[in-house]
């Protein structure tokens, strides 16, 4: 139902798994079934998660697809009852997205550039391809997933956009900067230069050998985490989510509109972008500061 009727994309459906198999497992060491538990049961199981210490936002995540399941259930006819309308979800803060500053995505940027100049061969290539990953998903916001499953295509007659297949199926375009459009297209023209050697030809922009045809996220997290020690940041401070906080916050820094934003990112709902308003606040502080007459006083 979800990937037929909702188009939720593949990692939504693994985590849905994921949680069932493991709501599963708990009722089944009670003696009870999935189709027979009722809320104290589902109430017992989010305590343990609770006890077992996991955040707030993955027992939310947990209970959203306890509550998806038992819907379903109930609208099928399946249970007389949905459990679930009883259990109030667990209430979560609202942490700050972890960014990096500006000058740090230039030393990474820098140290991925560096890589380039220096790598000879078959290790040219691969140095291509993790600076024009970097440099895209800075310039884009793009999502890991939609990140390394791009196709060539996505680089259509007009390449100053790409075509993104996001969430739900939705399609968005994203604008493309001088800089990344650059990377984007020297790293496809190296990539066409080595499938002219013998290398297999491949519809994706970041082909490999995976089962997927194409970069894993997994791979490419590893890679940027290379490229942090590299660029002498600490590695545990980056990651492919972070570049995508630091595309968003730093347009906003910078004077970008938050529906822009929320666009470009592929937000369907802008209280997803609303995360970021802790940029805006201190724009407008630093407007009044320095532009109110009233603030220059001495």
């Amino acid at each position: 139902m979800l990937s037929a009727e909702r188009g939720a994309a593949g990692n939504t459906l693994e985590a849905y798994s994921r949680d069932l198999i493991d709501l599963a497992g708990f009722l089944s060491s009670r003696g009870a079934a999935m189709l027979e538990a009722g809320p104290d049961d589902l109430r017992d199981y989010l305590a343990r998660l609770h006890d077992a210490g996991l955040a707030a936002s993955t027992a939310a995540r947990r209970l959203s697809a306890m509550k998806q399941f038992y819907l379903f259930l109930f609208s099928e006819g399946t249970r007389a009852d949905n459990p679930t309308t009883v259990i109030d979800s667990p209430k979560l803060g609202r942490p700050l997205p972890k960014v990096l500053s500006e000058a740090e995505v230039t030393g990474l940027l820098e140290a991925t550039r560096d890589a380039v100049t220096r790598a000879e061969g078959l290790a040219s290539l691969k140095a291509m391809r993790l600076h024009c990953l970097l440099e895209l998903l800075y310039a884009t916001g793009l999502r890991v997933s939609e990140l390394v499953s791009l196709r060539r295509r996505a680089i259509g007659t007009d390449d100053r956009f790409l075509t993104i297949r996001g969430k739900g199926g939705r399609e968005r375009l994203v604008p493309l900067g001088n800089t990344a459009r650059r990377s984007v297209l020297d790293y496809i023209y190296a990539l066409k230069a080595a499938e002219k050697q013998g290398r297999a030809a491949s519809d994706w922009l970041f082909p490999s050998s995976s089962k997927q045809g194409h970069l894993t996220r997994q791979r490419f997290a590893q890679e940027l985490k290379g490229v942090a020690v590299a660029a002498g940041i600490d590695a545990e401070r980056v990651s492919p989510h972070v570049l995508r906080h630091a595309f968003a916050s730093h347009l906003l820094a910078n004077g970008a509109d938050l529906r822009a934003v929320q666009q470009m990112l592929g937000h369907a709902d802008i209280s997803t972008t609303q995360i970021y308003t802790h940029i805006l606040d201190e724009r407008l502080k630093a407007l009044v500061n320095d532009h109110h007459p009233l603030s220059r006083a001495d």
